[in-house]
C-alpha cells in the first residue's frame, strides 16, 4: 500500500461511519420515565447529598472511580512536535481507546491551549475533582517535568506523564531481561543513552534504581555528549552529565554494553554497533524509523538482543503495555498517586511474565510457531491476555505497602476475577474447569499426538498441570516436533504399530474381539485395528491405561466416533449418545445441543439429550435454563417436527420436573426475557435466564453453534460428549489450540466426575 494510501486509510477510518473513536454510553437503564426521573430530576438528588455529606461516596454513586483524564497541549505529539492542542485530539482519542479495551478504563480526552505552565497546573487541578486519575500526554519537555511534579504533589489523585514513565517501565523490564540474558551484572554495565527529553531522562532514572550505576551511563543530546563542562544544561541534563572525556556518540559506544535510543532515525551506524561489547543490548526505540534498522543490526551483529518501537520486529517497546494495567491497579485501590514502589512493582511483574509459557493465542496473532523467553521475546506482547490479571495486581499490592492505597483490597482471588472480567472477556468458565482439573490430574491420551497443534496443547495441559498427557503416534517424529517446541517432559509416547507394545496390543484385540465378535469381527480384524490409534486409545481408556481421551484434530467426526462407540459402552440408562458445545457469548454462557451426532432424533431422544446437556451445565457450576426450540410457540403449530419438540417436553416435564425446561419456543423468545415473560408468563422458563438450547435436529444446531462462533466471535468448548461410560471427546476437525486445551480440561474433569 502506497503512502498516500495510507494515508487516504487512516483518513476515512476517522471520519466514518461517524467521526471520531470515543462515545459516550449510558451504564443505566433510560427507556422509561421512572428512569429518567432516577437518573435526573428528582431523583439525581439523593446521591448528590450523599456525596455532600460524605466526599468519599462520589466513588460509590458516579464514574470517578473509573475515569481517566488524558490531557495534553499538543506540544510534543508523537514524532509531530508542537502542532497544537486541536491536532492533538486524534491522538488522544486513541489513548482513551487504548484505556479501554486493555483496561476496560473509561476516558475524556482534554485539549488544553496553553503552553503556560502555571495556567496548565491550574486547569488540570481545577477539573481534578471529576477524574479517579489523570494521565498527561505529548507535553514537551522541561516543562512536562514541572507540571506532573507540580501536580503529583498537589493532587491526591494517580497521575502520570506516560511519555516519560511508560517506556521507563517497558524499557526496564526488557532491560532486566536482556541483561539476564546476555549474562551481565546490572552494577557493571557500560549504557549510553542517545537522547535527552522526557522519555530518555525518565528512563535513565528509572534504569539507575535497576542498578545501573551513574558512573556507568552516558547520555546525548543534538549537540552531542552531555557532559559535565558544557554550559546552560539543564537541571534535567545536569543530573546525567558525565566527567569522562568523551565527545562522540561514536566514541561512547565503543565497548559499551548497552544502547538506549530514544532519539532520531538511524543514528547508529554499523561501526558503532560492531564496537560494542560482547552480547550488545540495543533498543533503537525512536519511531517509526529506530535509530538504527533492526534487520541491518542483527545481520551486522548475530550476538545483539534487539528492541524497537515497531511492532513488526521482536521485543516491541509499547506503552501499551504499561499505561492501562498501571492505572487499573491505582484506581482499584485508590491510590493517591502513582509512586516509585508501583512504578517498579510493574516492571519485575512484566519481566516476570515474559518467562512464563505464552498461550497458544498470543503465538496465532504474532504468526509464530512458539514465543518463548530469549533474545527475540524478553518483553510480553500487548495483546497477552494474561496481562490485565497480571500488572495491576502487582501495581495494586505496591500501593498498599507503600501506604498510598485508600481502598485497599482484602479478597486478591475475587479481584483477580474482577480484572479478568473488566475487558468483557470472561473466561470464568474455562478458569473453573481448568481449576477444577487441577485438583486431581487425570491421564489424557492424544491419539493424534504427532501433529503439531495437538502436541502444543499437550505442553500446554503439561505446563499448566491441567492433566497428564499421554500421545500416540510416530514416536521419532513427536521427539522432533517436541525439541522445535522445547517441549522437555518425561511424558509417555506409544506408537500402537510397534514392536515395543506388541504384548499391551495384542491383549487390548482380545478384549475388543469379545466385545465384538458377534458383530462380525474376526481375531484378525481385532488384531488389525489395534494398530489404527482411535482404536488403540479408546482401549486405553476402556481397560484403565489412560483417564480420557481427545481425538478428531485430523479426522472427520464420525470416522473418530465409530471406533469410540465400538469400544466405549454407553452410560448406565443411555442409549443413545450425544453432543453440547458451550458458547462463552456476550450475552453469557450457553450451552446448545445436539451439535454432532444424532441427525434427526425422536422426542424420547430429545428429551434424554436436554437431560444429559442439564446435567452437563451443572458440571460447569450453572443452574440449566432449558429450551426446547422450534419454529413455533407452545403448540402454535401442528405439523410433526414441532409436535415432536411438544412430546419431548411433555417427557421432561413428567418424568424430570426438577429441570426448568419448556418449549418449543422460537430463539427469539427464549433468549429475551422480557419478551417470553410478557407473551408467555405461564412458562416454567418465563423470568429466567435461558442458558441452554436443545435444537430439534443435528441441523439447526450445528448451523447455530458455528454461526454464533464466527458472528460473535464466541468461545466454543466442544463438542462435549454426553452419555458415555468412560471420558472420550472428540474434536471438531482442525480444532485450535486453544480449543483442544479447553477440551483436555472437561475430559479431565469429565473423568473424575465418571469415577465418583
Amino acid at each position: 500500500m502506497s503512502k498516500e494510501s495510507k494515508r487516504r486509510e487512516a483518513l476515512v477510518y476517522h471520519a466514518k461511519p461517524k467521526p471520531g473513536k470515543l462515545e459516550v454510553i449510558p451504564s443505566k437503564p433510560y427507556t422509561s420515565q421512572r428512569d429518567l426521573s432516577l437518573a435526573y430530576s428528582p431523583g439525581v438528588a439523593a446521591p448528590c447529598l450523599e456525596i455532600e455529606k460524605t466526599p468519599e461516596n462520589v466513588y460509590r454513586y458516579t464514574n470517578k472511580a473509573n475515569l481517566v483524564a488524558v490531557i495534553s497541549n499538543g506540544t510534543a505529539v508523537l514524532g509531530l512536535g508542537d502542532i497544537g492542542p486541536e491536532a492533538s485530539k486524534p491522538v488522544m482519542e486513541g489513548k482513551g481507546l487504548l484505556f479501554k479495551i486493555f483496561a476496560g478504563i473509561d476516558v475524556f480526552d482534554i485539549e488544553v491551549d496553553t503552553k503556560d505552565v502555571d495556567a496548565f497546573v491550574e486547569t488540570v487541578k481545577n477539573i481534578a475533582p471529576t477524574f479517579g486519575g489523570i494521565n498527561l500526554e505529548d507535553i514537551k519537555a522541561p516543562e512536562a517535568f514541572e507540571i506532573e511534579r507540580r501536580l503529583v504533589a498537589e493532587l491526591n489523585i494517580p497521575v502520570m506523564h506516560d511519555d516519560q514513565h511508560g517506556t521507563a517501565i517497558i524499557s526496564g523490564a526488557a532491560l532486566l531481561n536482556a541483561v539476564e540474558l546476555a549474562n551481565k551484572d546490572m552494577a557493571s554495565i557500560k549504557m549510553v543513552i542517545s537522547g535527552a527529553g522526557a522519555a530518555a531522562i525518565s528512563c535513565a532514572r528509572l534504569y539507575r534504581a535497576l542498578g545501573v550505576l551513574p558512573q556507568n551511563m552516558m547520555m546525548t543530546d543534538s549537540k552531542g555528549i552531555i557532559r559535565a563542562d558544557r554550559e546552560q544544561l539543564t537541571p534535567q541534563k545536569q543530573e546525567f552529565a558525565t566527567k569522562h572525556d568523551v565527545h562522540t556518540l561514536e566514541e561512547a559506544l565503543q565497548d559499551a554494553d548497552v544502547f538506549i535510543g530514544l532519539s532520531k532515525a538511524n543514528i547508529m551506524t554499523t561501526e558503532m554497533l560492531q564496537a560494542m561489547a560482547e552480547k550488545p543490548i540495543v533498543f533503537a526505540m525512536a519511531n517509526p524509523d529506530p535509530e538504527i534498522d533492526y534487520s541491518l543490526a542483527v545481520a551486522t551483529r548475530d550476538d545483539v538482543i534487539m528492541a524497537t518501537g515497531r511492532s513488526d520486529f521482536p521485543n516491541q517497546v509499547n506503552n501499551v503495555l504499561g499505561f492501562p494495567f498501571i492505572f487499573r491497579g491505582a484506581l482499584d485501590v485508590r491510590a493517591t498517586k502513582i509512586n516509585e514502589a508501583m512504578k517498579m512493582a510493574a516492571v519485575h511483574a512484566l519481566a516476570d511474565l515474559a518467562k512464563e509459557t505464552v498461550p497458544e493465542q498470543v503465538n496465532i496473532a504474532y504468526g509464530t510457531t512458539k514465543l518463548a523467553f530469549g533474545n527475540d521475546y524478553i518483553i510480553p506482547k500487548p495483546f497477552d491476555p494474561r496481562l490485565i490479571a497480571t500488572i495491576p495486581m502487582a501495581v495494586a499490592k505496591a500501593a498498599m505497602e507503600s501506604g498510598v492505597a485508600q481502598a485497599p483490597i482484602t479478597d486478591w482471588a475475587k479481584y483477580q476475577e474482577e480484572l479478568h472480567q473488566r475487558t468483557g472477556s470472561d473466561k470464568k468458565l474455562v478458569r473453573l474447569i481448568s481449576s477444577q482439573a487441577k485438583r486431581k490430574l487425570q491421564r489424557v491420551v492424544y491419539a493424534e499426538g504427532d501433529e503439531l497443534d495437538v502436541l502444543k496443547a499437550a505442553q500446554l495441559v503439561y505446563e499448566e498441570g491441567i492433566a497428564h498427557p499421554i500421545l500416540l503416534g510416530n514416536k521419532e517424529r513427536i521427539t522432533e516436533l517436541m525439541r522445535a517446541l522445547e517441549f522437555e517432559a518425561d511424558i509417555p509416547i506409544i506408537d500402537p504399530k510397534k514392536e515395543a507394545v506388541k504384548e499391551q496390543r495384542e491383549a487390548y484385540a482380545k478384549t475388543y474381539w469379545q466385545l465384538r465378535q458377534r458383530k462380525g469381527v474376526t481375531l484378525y480384524d481385532a488384531e488389525s485395528r489395534m494398530r489404527e490409534r482411535n482404536y488403540f486409545a479408546a482401549m486405553m481408556v476402556r481397560e484403565g491405561d489412560a483417564d480420557a481421551m481427545i481425538s478428531g484434530y485430523s479426522r472427520s467426526y464420525p470416522n473418530v466416533l465409530k471406533p469410540v462407540l465400538h469400544v466405549i459402552d454407553r452410560a448406565d440408562g443411555v442409549n443413545r449418545v450425544a453432543t453440547t458445545n458451550l458458547m462463552i457469548t456476550n450475552r453469557g454462557p450457553l450451552f446448545l445441543a445436539d451439535t454432532s451426532i444424532n441427525i434427526d432424533p425422536s422426542a424420547k431422544d430429545l428429551a434424554k439429550i436436554a437431560q444429559m446437556t442439564a446435567h452437563t451445565a451443572t458440571l460447569f457450576g450453572i443452574q440449566p435454563k432449558v429450551a426446547m426450540l422450534s419454529y413455533s410457540n407452545f403448540g402454535s403449530s401442528k405439523n410433526e417436527d414441532a409436535q415432536r419438540v411438544n412430546q419431548a417436553v411433555s417427557l421432561l416435564h413428567r418424568y424430570t420436573p426438577d429441570i426448568d425446561v419448556d418449549g418449543p419456543i422460537q430463539a427469539d423468545f427464549a433468549l429475551n426475557k422480557t419478551m417470553l415473560t410478557d407473551k408467555f408468563p405461564f412458562s416454567k422458563i418465563a423470568g429466567k435466564q435461558v442458558n441452554t438450547l436443545l435444537f430439534p435436529d443435528l441441523n439447526a444446531a450445528n448451523i447455530a453453534y458455528k454461526l454464533i462462533k464466527e458472528m460473535d466471535q464466541a468461545l466454543s468448548i466442544g463438542p462435549i460428549m454426553m452419555g458415555l461410560k468412560h471420558a472420550v471427546h472428540i474434536l471438531q476437525l482442525g480444532a485450535s489450540v486453544d480449543e483442544i486445551v479447553h477440551m483436555t480440561a472437561v475430559a479431565a474433569v469429565d473423568a473424575q466426575n465418571k469415577k465418583t
